[in-house]
């Protein structure tokens, strides 16, 4: 089993064993192109880029599909998350029909790997569903079909649909896909290693200087590079996509039936946040994958309750046999609904591929496919759709300005009163509080054992304070998203330090 980012065990973890590793990697001789991050993204352009000629070295903190990657429900799709009549409204017709080309490209891109590499991941084709419920999302659906078909993604009205939900209007849309993701990265990553690529893992980036090539320092070295691209989700230290995206958790499980009907589509209702679904068979065993109850990252105070609230909504619907597993996963989102990929803002050698939404199969490979030709001095039709240094202050401002509104209050909250430190005393086993000991704040968590951990509750990113995620046991920063185990320990960034511990006893004998 692999690890991942969360205290939960997701579907795919166990259907892998972890992959190899280099021993070491060249600090003298430049690499062509360095890519931070061992997920969908980062291993897709690894394989591109060294197919084209390129000397390239793949860095993980971690192992490969710890990130998000290894969380995802995996729905290949290009009926997305913010529906073309968005994109269509914030921008034009145009820009929304180039973005469906994109999309449609990354689709097919995925199938034809699978078919000529042989890579066993339990890919099926299927359509999409999207169903309306009321009237209110009745015309909004009308909207998003025809928005939907001026932008070249063929969908019909249908009047039944594959899971025992009422509605009162629905559209299909063929041409989507769905597989095993960790499965499929670990059979790219072993075609680029084949191509003369090299993957170190539980390797973090450090840092990066951009000169005439990019100096990155390592936990294992250095080494450098004509280009580098962070394929981590949300690039690493402070810079201008921080502001500009927004971190969100989604919950899933994956269930068996008692009746066996499982449904062959990609199912979505239309509340905000979404539920979605489908089956995923593996090894011959069918499961059904729900998922929803969306909230930006730490402003949720029970993730147990997430969990509670989707059970319930599945049971409501479907006849369960066994709840086989569930998991939570972080994403990204832009203001306006367009991904981000391109140069990192402020950097001519420094690339960057986020803000993908819930869309990160295809978006992966948009950004694969794009960065692929931008390095390798093609035509890239979709350079300026997702340029990160884009500015457009209609689409999408209110959005912006309400999430940075929230960090600058999170920076604020953490000069406020917390909790007397006796309450450490009371703190249940495997949960985490933040408490206040001598004017100063403590985020403090109790094992199994009874030891207590604490650490600083500062995130080492740009100083919010986190909050304990009681699903997946972890430290979550609610402004920029990065994620600490319960000992303080780095999961994902774009923080690049673990939080600082303290010793509790010390704290203790001091006091008296």
């Amino acid at each position: 089993m692999i690890k991942r980012d969360g205290n939960c065990v997701s579907l795919w973890q166990d259907t892998v064993t972890e992959f190899g590793s280099a021993d070491s990697m060249t600090s003298s001789t430049p690499y062509d192109v360095v890519i931070v991050g061992g997920g969908i993204t980062g291993i897709t352009t690894a394989f591109l880029l060294q197919n084209a000629g390129m000397n390239c070295l793949v860095l993980e903190a971690h192992n490969l599909c710890f990130g998000t990657t290894g969380g995802t429900t995996a729905h290949i799709n290009t009926l997305l998350d913010v529906p073309y009549s968005t994109v269509e409204k914030n921008f034009s017709k145009e820009k929304a029909k180039l973005m469906a080309e994109s999309i449609k490209e990354a689709v097919n891109a995925i199938h034809d790997n699978v078919k000529k590499y042989n890579i066993d991941c339990d890919f099926k084709a299927a359509s999409a569903t999207l169903f309306a419920q009321d009237d209110k999302q009745k015309d909004e659906l009308e909207k998003i079909s025809e928005a939907t078909n001026n932008a070249g993604v063929r969908n019909d009205f249908v009047d039944e649909i594959s899971i025992p939900i009422s509605f009162l209007k629905a559209i299909k849309v063929p041409g989507q896909a769905k597989f095993n993701p960790v499965r499929y990265v670990h059979a790219l990553a072993e075609q680029f290693e084949k191509a003369g690529g090299t993957i170190m893992q539980q390797c973090r980036v450090l840092g990066a200087d951009e000169n005439d090539y990019v100096t990155i320092e390592t936990s294992k070295g250095k080494c450098i590079a004509r280009f580098l691209i962070y394929a981590t989700h949300i690039p690493p230290g402070v810079n201008l996509l921080h502001f500009r995206c927004m971190p969100y958790r989604s919950y899933a499980m994956a269930v068996t039936l008692k009746n066996d009907s499982y449904p062959e589509d990609l199912v979505y209702d239309m509340y905000d946040p979404y539920h979605y679904y489908r089956t995923q068979e593996i090894d011959g065993q069918k499961y059904f994958i729900a998922g929803g109850y969306d909230h930006k990252t730490a402003h949720e105070d029970n993730q147990e309750y997430c969990f509670l609230k989707l059970e319930s909504h599945i049971r409501k619907h479907f006849d369960i046999d066994k709840i086989a597993c569930k998991w939570s996963s972080q994403y990204y989102e832009s203001p306006d609904g367009l991904a981000y990929i391109g140069q990192l803002p402020g950097h001519e050698k420094i690339y960057v591929a986020t803000g993908y939404g819930g869309n990160g199969m295809p978006y992966s490979h948009v950004a694969a496919l794009s960065l692929k030709r931008t390095i390798c001095k093609e035509e890239n039709p979709y350079q300026d759709l997702y340029d990160p240094n884009r500015l457009k202050p209609v689409a999408g401002f209110s959005n912006f300005v309400s999430h940075n509104a929230d960090v600058v209050k999170q920076f604020a909250s953490k000069f406020f009163s917390g909790e007397d430190l006796k309450e450490l005393a009371e703190l249940a086993t495997n949960e985490g509080k933040i408490v206040k000991f001598r004017d100063e704040k403590l985020a403090i968590f109790k094992d199994e054992n009874g030891a207590v951990h604490a650490l600083s509750p500062i995130c080492t990113h740009v100083g919010c304070e986190v909050k304990w995620n009681n699903a997946e046991q972890s430290w979550d920063c609610p402004c920029h998203g990065t994620r600490y185990s319960y000992d303080g320990l780095l999961m994902t960034g774009p923080a690049s330090k673990n939080l600082a511990k303290i010793n509790v006893r010390e704290l203790v004998i001091n006091e008296e």
